[in-house]
């Protein structure tokens, strides 16, 4: 090999000296810097203990702030168990934006919100769903949303005490069957099932009694008295609603339905008998009238 060619040899194996000692550098200068740091971590470690032991208030205020932190994070490890988001949850509310309603019904449900303070955007839908169900029914919208109002100041959850549930507090175990079409007799708590039934019964009241004041007592279920109270005080609220719609000024007063008095039945003494008599004086339910309250 002539000189020539070993130059090559000295040149890499210099190379790779210099490699080898500058990684030897790089590594010792790591671990200095490491043992220097962990030794300055300790001693300050170190100091913290004496102070926190010389200084019970310290001491205090450090356990305090730890135990806070675990406190924190032990919340937050429960929160995310119990609150699993759900993107979808917003498939089950029942609301809509007042503003894409009709200016008719926008007015009512803004009118509705603010006398029942009762959110506007769930009332948005339970008035459209009126409308709708009106049209179909030939029933005034503004009627069915008077009977929800009346009668549960349009709280879907409310019952009474004789069982009556929901916004049109319909009796769940008369018209059972009704709620068939929806699922069952639980879907009495949805608002716009309950709504539909609700209406139905109302239609078929009205259209056996003749009338909108004697559908209005068969679905009370007067008995006893002539429901004149009830059928005023949702005829009051009608004629409210109704002039919202149209944009007039509300009315305070409606015109009242004239109470007609229920006569009971006389005694009879034992073993009298009586001849027929024509009817009574009173406005009488058709046969078969279904009971709503009873």
């Amino acid at each position: 090999m002539t000189a020539h060619d070993a130059t090559p040899t000295k040149s890499t194996s210099g190379a790779v000296a210099s490699l080898k000692t500058a990684v030897a550098d790089a590594y010792q200068g790591f671990f200095d810097i490491t043992h220097n740091s962990l030794a300055l971590l300790g001693t300050v470690l170190a100091v913290a203990l004496i102070t926190l032991s010389a200084r019970a208030d310290l001491r205090a205020s450090a356990e305090e702030q730890l135990l806070g932190w675990l406190l924190e994070r032990q919340e937050a490890a429960t929160a995310d168990a119990v609150y699993t988001a759900e993107p979808t949850a917003i498939d089950r509310v029942t609301a809509a934006q007042p503003g894409d309603l009709p200016k008719q019904q926008a007015n009512v449900t803004y009118w509705l919100s603010r006398k029942y303070r009762v959110a506007p955007e769930p009332l948005s839908v339970l008035v459209a769903e009126a409308f709708e169900v009106g049209e179909k029914a030939k029933l005034d919208p503004t009627l069915i949303l008077a009977v929800m109002a009346v009668e549960s100041r349009f709280n879907p959850f409310a019952q009474s005490p004789v069982g009556a549930q929901g916004l049109m507090q319909v009796l769940t175990r008369v018209h059972t069957d009704k709620y068939n079409d929806f699922g069952g007799q639980l879907a009495a708590f949805d608002p716009v099932s309950n709504l539909r039934v609700g209406a139905r019964v109302l239609q078929e009241a009205v259209k056996r009694a003749g009338s909108v004041e004697g559908g209005l007592r068969l679905y009370v279920g007067a008995v006893t008295t002539d429901g004149s109270w009830y059928i005023n005080k949702v005829m009051a609220e009608h004629m409210r609603i109704q002039s919202v719609a149209l944009g007039k000024p509300v009315q305070r007063t409606a015109p009242q339905v004239r109470p007609t008095p229920v006569v009971a039945p006389a005694p009879v003494a034992p073993g009298t008998e009586i001849e027929a008599e024509g009817p009574a004086p009173t406005t009488p339910l058709p046969a078969g009238a279904p009971l709503t309250r009873s």
